[in-house]
């Protein structure tokens, strides 16, 4: 992993930048973006953007609508596609010949 600052960058890092009151929206966004995986009429291309709009919508719900809940509503949006790509990845690293 790459330091910058003195710190790692990885999960830690985006972590941290998260309020904790979202994890929660973090987990419905992986919910909901696995089932619209699944769901044969919605295109891959335009999942993360719903999961980012979900999110926004659910955070600035939760914390008011102003700037920080729309970052905080991004973050947790890119932190559930991040966690869910990991996964996938991860369950194909043996894969690779």
């Amino acid at each position: 992993m790459q330091q910058q600052g003195g710190r790692e960058m990885g999960w830690t890092v985006i972590y941290e930048m998260i309020d904790p009151r979202l994890l929660m929206v973090v987990s419905a966004c992986w919910v909901i973006g696995y089932i619209l995986k699944n769901t044969p009429k919605v295109p891959d291309w335009s999942i993360v953007y719903i999961i980012i709009a979900v999110a926004i919508g659910l955070t600035s719900w939760m914390l008011g609508w102003n700037v920080g809940s729309v970052i905080q509503g991004i973050l947790a949006g890119a932190f559930s596609v991040l966690g869910h790509q990991a996964v996938k990845q991860a369950g194909k690293r043996g894969d690779d010949s």
